[in-house]
């Protein structure tokens, strides 16, 4: 097969001259993709492996007639439209957070206030979480919808229940005809309500339930048959005391899938295209228990750079790189990845504003060790009094 890209991304590996056999630097629209598939006169499209934005030509293309590799493009669309995959995961009586679509601010804040605050807001088929807001207010819930609506003008806009204080965790995977080939299991440091692309990603997992394990494995093959997924995928879950919400599926090629195949010295990729082509691909004997190391995926941020930028993470992506680092353990390679993204170990001492009573009394032993290292410690005022009472 000879193999044609498109991109339009000149800051990335696959506009080399040498990683295809010949690329477009075009635009990724509907009519440009068409005008090549037609010059080119292509045998199919390979749409899982550009992100976003391709995904949302899966049912414009398949319905002109151009054929899709891999998953099809009904169960591209089950898996993007919130309600539509919402309805499949009630089918397969799997859990998720609690949802409504809704068309008003009324009825919005009518669930809001049923099911309490904080609520997720999400449109359909966005990039990088656009407009995708945790509101804590009815003020706040208002202004988000708008936005909301705004950005995803052709798509409902789902609000579900925000679950605060759980761990996200993440199954990137390769299927073929439903069933799965390669996976792995990877877990966030952030709490969720943290942009996938904006967390610190460790794997293979250090602070996972063996339980929380196995329930995220059946969950993902209970997904994967119903969508008869062929070709690269990504589950979000949320997980808090062992009881396991998915909050979406990607039927994409994710940020980690390069990461995860790099740990696990498996290229995911690679059992992904020849499945997509129809080969019969065989599961690896490797698994994630067989890592002499650990890995660690940090996010790169430019907030210093740019006038004016909230630097606090949200729901909605901010950062503008990412690296990923190895250790013979988690907190070892943990280190490596921030000092690689600029952080610097503090020398002269450190500023501390902790907010909530909650984060205050989670910094606690931080504070503590910062002073067994000897540094200096300043502090807001309210930040101060609770050190010193507790100290």
């Amino acid at each position: 097969h000879r193999t044609v890209m498109i991109n339009y991304n000149p800051e990335t590996v696959s506009t080399d001259y040498d990683s295809c056999d010949r690329l477009y630097f075009e635009e990724l629209s509907l009519e440009r993709v068409l005008d090549i598939v037609d010059i080119e006169r292509a045998q199919g499209v390979v749409i899982s492996v550009g992100g976003q934005i391709p995904n949302q030509l899966a049912v414009p293309l398949g319905s002109r007639g151009v054929p899709i590799l891999g998953t099809g493009v009904d169960d591209i669309d089950r898996a993007e439209n919130r309600e539509r995959f919402s309805t499949l995961l009630d089918d397969l009586e799997i859990d998720q957070p609690e949802w409504r679509e809704l068309n008003s601010v009324e009825d919005a804040r009518a669930f809001a206030v049923r099911c309490g605050y904080p609520v997720l807001i999400r449109p359909s088929y966005v990039l990088s979480g656009a407009a995708m807001s945790v509101a804590h207010s009815d003020e706040e819930l208002a202004h988000y919808l708008k936005a909301a609506a705004d950005v995803s003008r052709e798509h409902p806009v789902v609000v579900s229940k925000f679950i605060a204080g759980a761990k996200e965790i993440e199954m990137d995977g390769v299927a073929q005809d439903g069933k799965i080939i390669c996976y792995a299991i990877s877990e966030h440091v952030e709490n969720a309500g943290v942009h996938s692309g904006d967390a610190t990603m460790v794997f293979p997992s250090q602070r996972l339930y063996l339980e929380t394990v196995r329930r995220i494995k059946r969950i993902s093959r209970g997904i994967s048959e119903a969508l008869n997924i062929t070709g690269p995928f990504n589950i979000q879950f949320l997980a808090r005391d062992n009881h396991i919400k998915v909050i979406e599926c990607n039927l994409r090629a994710s940020r980690s899938f390069p990461f995860v195949s790099k740990i696990l010295k498996e290229n995911f990729i690679d059992y992904a295209i020849r499945a997509m082509l129809g080969e019969k691909v065989e599961s690896p004997e490797k698994s994630a228990f067989e890592c002499d190391f650990v890995g660690v995926k940090a996010p790169q941020f430019s907030f210093s750079r740019l006038k004016g930028a909230d630097p606090l993470l949200g729901v909605e992506m901010a950062s503008t790189g990412e690296v990923a680092c190895l250790g013979d353990d988690v907190e070892e390679a943990y280190l490596k990845a921030l000092l690689s993204v600029g952080y610097k170990i503090p020398e002269k001492g450190v500023l501390l504003s902790t907010g909530t009573i909650e984060s205050k009394v989670e910094f606690l032993e931080g504070a503590r060790k910062l002073q067994d290292l000897g540094l200096p410690i300043f502090a807001t005022p309210n930040t101060q009094a609770f050190l010193e009472e507790n100290d």
